[in-house]
């Protein structure tokens, strides 16, 4: 598996495969041609389709030092649903390069017949059986795993990660107003965090403070701040969500949340490796069903729970996500994606609160809900797997229509 630090990045919203991705490509593409006076972007599939709403013409066209025409091709079909061609110009508009570029989830691409240096595996397991294995072999927890492996700078790195975490967090709870998109989506951050009454019952503080936490960093992310991938833009909010209030709660230090971060660097990696984070390639599911499991190791990590029952909480967490469609409203990544991510932090927590107890009875693996997801994502029918024309983006637009037939 490749080091945490090609699945945790920081960036800018609202979408890894659709901003983080395309502007990847771009500047790499632009290095190999130094003198092209001009650029062509064609975008294939889901960028084709909800790539106006995600801000995949603008990002390029900020990217692109020279002037670049962005094309939404929505009919050619292509193999993989993130996909884009780049044709670069001389002055006198020749065609001297073109490239066919893969955005294959969480800010990471494939460039076809353009040496593109891959990151190298760092780890050398590939299923959580494996690394609990050879975990209870040597005595150590997810966060001694990672360190062996990843090597001097790695908790710096994670550190940095949550420290832009947490910034996403208290920046959200400030902001107030709508999003930009045409949706006029208003933010709620805000008003949730206010609501919090300190004498109120627990279980509504822990539920109002969560989702608090979860739409602050989701907000940032639709209206294009800095956040960081966890696994993805989309699905931003879910983690720093549970370890902020997990972190207040019980007043961890941040070697603790370091720890808790690495643990939950696993369960991302494990499923970007045997399967996908990409809501174009598996629905949302890849997206926010990972980050749950995530979220719910990350807490396990924390509470000091074994290996077997960290897993069971991930389990538990990506198996109440299989089926999920990602359909977003417009090509927004505002409906249903800000509340889902409130949605999957509770359900993190819940995770864990039932592992806790059950472990021992379980009779389905980490690595077999991985495999049933990534299976799942290729069943499912491609209108729902981040295209806007299914799901509750077609209910949505329906309505509207429906509405304005009446008045």
């Amino acid at each position: 598996m490749k080091s945490l630090r090609e699945l945790y990045k920081i960036g800018r919203g609202p979408s890894s495969s659709h901003t983080m991705g395309p502007e990847r490509a771009a500047v790499c593409f632009e290095r190999l041609v130094p003198g092209a006076q001009s650029f062509k972007a064609v975008l294939y599939g889901s960028l084709a389709l909800t790539g106006m709403g995600h801000g995949t013409d603008k990002v390029l066209e900020k990217t692109f030092t020279k002037p670049v025409e962005v094309v939404f091709d929505a009919a050619t079909r292509v193999e993989h649903p993130n996909t884009m061609d780049l044709y670069a110009y001389d002055g006198e508009g020749r065609q001297i390069k073109t490239c066919r570029v893969l955005s294959v989830g969480g800010g990471a691409i494939a460039m076809e017949g353009v040496p593109y240096v891959e990151a190298e595996d760092v780890y050398p397991h590939n299923s959580f059986e494996e690394i609990k294995t050879y975990c209870e072999s040597q005595g150590i927890g997810l966060a001694e795993y990672v360190s062996r492996f990843e090597g001097d700078g790695i908790r710096e790195y994670l550190l940095e990660m949550w420290q832009a975490m947490s910034n996403a967090v208290y920046s959200g709870l400030m902001k107030s107003g709508t999003l930009p998109g045409g949706l006029c989506t208003e933010r709620k951050a805000k008003t949730l965090f206010d609501q919090v009454i300190e004498d109120e019952e627990p279980e509504n503080r822990e539920n109002r403070l969560v989702c608090a936490y979860a739409y602050a960093v989701s907000e940032q992310n639709a209206a294009g701040g800095r956040i960081v991938t966890a696994p993805t833009c989309g699905a931003s909010g879910i983690l720093p969500a549970v370890l902020m209030y997990e972190k207040v709660k019980y007043e961890y230090g941040e070697d603790k949340i370091v720890d808790a971060l690495a643990a939950a660097g696993i369960i991302g990696d494990l499923v970007k490796t045997n399967a996908s984070i990409s809501g174009a390639e598996c629905g949302c599911q890849a997206e926010c069903g990972t980050a749950c499991s995530m979220a719910a190791a990350a807490v396990a990590q924390l509470k000091g729970m074994s290996l077997d029952q960290l897993e069971y909480a991930a389990e538990i967490a990506m198996e109440h996500h299989l089926g999920l469609t990602c359909d977003p409203v417009d090509g927004l990544v505002q409906i249903p994606c800000i509340e889902r991510n409130a949605v999957a932090a509770m359900r993190a927590i819940n995770a864990v609160s039932l592992a806790t107890f059950l472990s021992g009875s379980r009779q389905i693996s980490f690595d077999a809900v991985v495999r049933t997801m990534y299976q799942t994502g290729k069943d499912m029918n491609p209108d729902y797997r981040e295209t806007s024309v299914g799901g509750l983006a077609k209910g949505y637009a329906f309505s509207r229509l429906s509405k304005k037939s009446r008045q």
